[in-house]
């Protein structure tokens, strides 16, 4: 089982915004209370933040999915639903949060520091909130927005001043031990340490840490053993010690040449923009101040060989130290010399100017629209795409099986200018328009729709400009009417055919008052 891990994916999402609530006002004596519809409650963000109790990623390498708490529906009398609590996630300090692709997201460095991975979506509106003049009882409310979901990759990348470099079994994780109060795992044999290890070291009035990195080998930037994954924690250190094995048995290494590597390794290795240095630049590792260790000079072989190599190197410009892990020679010269290196960085931290970024304000266009319109082809058919964060947004606070809140989507649409577009892009009625890129929503465009809340006066809930109705022509009007004239004909015939069959039967009250005009007995003046 792992017990050490600096570098997971994790699977973050925010909490849902909840619904908004349709409701009325009901309470005695007062018959027209008004809309009283509360608003959903937005839900939880998902929040890193460094914690100093927090020293590893293992608890999100066994559960790497993590979800903030929903936003609650809104409830009737105005009552809106209780928001989400926020999901704070404690990460160890030098955290690193990358996206899927490699892009730095941010660098959390410092007690405290935070990063928002994942925000919460919003709440719906209640009918109380749109509730305007002209539509005084909304019979709808919106919909409450799914929170933001991504997976971003988390990079732990070791605080520490000076790191220890060099091939496996060089003595790094006993230098460590001797010099501080750490107890890493030593062994004769290779690769003992699998995890980096940190120690304090007190030079004199200077504190500083150091870290030992597992053994580098040749190819270790390109993946080559362990130093691959555990490179990035020398990414923070002010200075880089190599420690070079004097006592090795192998015939075909030496110090000079196990320098090489482990410099071209470094050299080869992509530091990326997560650590800049005082200056706001990054610095490469093959660049950063650098001291020998000749190791193992307890040893009689070990004392030959530093002294041989010993000329060499400081040819070369390092500055060389003959220790011991095992006697404890040469160490407290090493120690004031890596505090002088760390007590110089730390003084150009604090001397060198605070690197402001320029504030730049980018207002917005006055012309510039916040959607955009593109025409696609799908089965020999036209199409057209609304983009925008505002359409899209508004879709998915729509509820489609209410057609008022579907007319309210087409009230808001129109006003953003979504129906002139249309029409210069050359959409037609019956074409297909299409809101979103992903679960996109698919309407079949009717530009001859009218907008305003004033036309709805159908049912609560209803919108009658969805209703399938039309205006009739004139010659369905005059159609119409001949068809009316004739059905009235044909009815008086009946009636008058019934009445000479004898099966309609008349008072003799009726006729006294209301004698029979077509009757042949009749004058001309309707007199008997």
């Amino acid at each position: 089982m792992a017990s050490f891990v600096d570098r997971v994916v994790l699977h973050v999402s925010g909490g849902h915004g909840g619904h908004g609530c349709v409701s009325v006002k009901r309470e005695k004596f007062k018959p027209l209370g008004g809309p009283d519809g509360g608003n959903g409650g937005n839900g939880g963000d998902v929040v890193l933040r460094v914690s100093s109790q927090t020293t590893t990623l293992l608890e999100y390498h066994h559960s790497p999915h993590r979800h903030a708490e929903n936003g609650g529906p809104g409830m009737g009398d105005w009552r809106a639903g209780h928001r989400g609590e926020t999901l704070v996630l404690p990460v160890p300090d030098g955290t690193v949060v990358k996206s899927r692709d490699g892009a730095v997201l941010a660098d959390l460095v410092g007690e405290g520091a935070e990063f928002v991975a994942a925000a919460g979506g919003q709440g719906g509106l209640g009918n109380a909130a749109l509730a305007t003049s002209k539509r005084k009882a909304p019979g709808f409310a919106l919909l409450g927005i799914e929170g933001e979901e991504r997976d971003i990759v988390l990079e732990l990348k070791s605080i520490a001043d000076v790191a220890l470099v060099g091939f496996p079994s060089a003595g790094k994780s006993s230098l460590i031990a001797a010099m501080s109060a750490a107890r890493p795992k030593i062994a004769d044999y290779p690769f003992t340490t699998l995890v980096p290890n940190l120690g304090v070291v007190q030079a004199g009035d200077v504190r500083f840490t150091i870290a030992d990195v597992p053994g580098l080998i040749e190819g270790a930037s390109e993946g080559r053993g362990l130093g691959h994954d555990f490179l990035r924690h020398v990414e923070r250190c002010a200075a880089i010690v190599h420690v070079l094995d004097c006592g090795t048995l192998e015939p075909d290494r030496n110090p000079i040449d196990d320098l090489d590597v482990i410099e071209g390794e470094l050299a080869k290795y992509d530091v990326d923009m997560s650590f800049a240095g005082p200056t706001g630049e990054v610095v490469p590792l093959n660049e950063r101040p650098r001291l020998v260790a000749l190791n193992k000079v307890d040893l009689p072989d070990g004392k030959a060989m530093a002294e041989i190599v010993r000329a060499e190197l400081e040819g070369r410009g390092y500055r060389v130290f003959e220790v011991s892990a095992t006697s404890h020679e040469g160490l407290r010269a090493l120690g004031f010399a890596m505090a002088e290196i760390v007590q110089r960085a730390r003084q150009e931290v604090e001397t060198a100017p605070p690197k402001v970024t320029p504030a730049v304000l980018r207002p917005r266009a006055v012309n510039e629209k916040s959607f955009t319109i593109r025409k696609e082809e799908r089965n020999l058919e036209p199409l057209f795409r609304i983009l925008g964060e505002k359409p899209e947004r508004w879709v998915k606070q729509t509820d489609f099986t209410n057609d008022e809140a579907v007319g309210y989507l087409s009230d808001r649409l129109n006003r953003l200018g979504v129906e002139d577009e249309l029409f210069k892009a050359g959409a037609h009625a019956g074409d297909t328009v299409v809101v979103g890129e992903d679960d996109a929503v698919v309407f079949d465009w009717e530009p001859t729709m009218s907008a305003g809340a004033e036309l709805l006066t159908g049912p609560r809930g209803t919108d009658l400009r969805l209703s399938d109705w039309s205006r009739p022509t004139r010659a369905q009007k005059r159609d119409e009417f001949e068809d009316r004239k004739s059905a009235k004909a044909a009815a008086r015939e009946e009636l008058e055919a019934e009445r000479r069959a004898g099966i309609w039967t008349e008072s003799s009250r009726r006729r006294e008052w209301a004698p029979d005009l077509n009757s042949e007995e009749s004058d001309d003046d309707g007199e008997l």
